[in-house]
């Protein structure tokens, strides 16, 4: 704890060298006002922009989402369709197979490879037609 007995001597020193005129330092506070206003507008600016960026940023989002759904639920009905497809084709080659009926058997394991060959994307079309769509919000999605 310093001695609060002891005196301190020393010379007071100006700021600044001569004097200053009352014009300058009015100009100054003016120059730090002026300063202010600027940096308060460009905050509001800037966070205008931000929450404009934030508003895209959630939209775009709730938009790849519903896009993710309906293409869930296309995969699911298309591989759906695939499925029972096959379960036919595997069936009808079984029973190709028992009844050693070798044209009918041909006749299947074409169908399977031609199946097997076509992708559920192929039915789709065009993905950029599928990017416009999905950039129009007057889209009617249908499944």
């Amino acid at each position: 704890m310093p001695d609060q007995s002891k005196v301190h001597v020393g010379k007071v020193v100006n700021a600044a060298k001569g004097s200053v005129r009352a014009m300058d330092g009015l100009a100054a506070l003016n120059g730090m006002v002026e300063a202010a206003r600027e940096c308060i507008h460009i905050h509001e600016v800037e966070s205008t922009k931000r929450a404009r960026i934030e508003a895209y940023e959630a939209t775009e989002v709730a938009r790849i989402r519903a896009a993710e759904a309906v293409l869930k639920d296309y995969f699911a009905q298309a591989f759906e369709e695939r499925r029972t497809i096959y379960d036919e084709m595997f069936v009808r080659l079984d029973r190709a197979l028992d009844e050693g009926n070798g044209e009918v058997l041909q006749a299947v394991v074409r169908g399977i490879v031609d199946i097997a060959k076509s992708s559920p994307l192929a039915d789709i079309g065009d993905l950029s037609q599928i990017r416009s769509a999905l950039d129009d919000p007057d889209q009617v999605w249908e499944l």
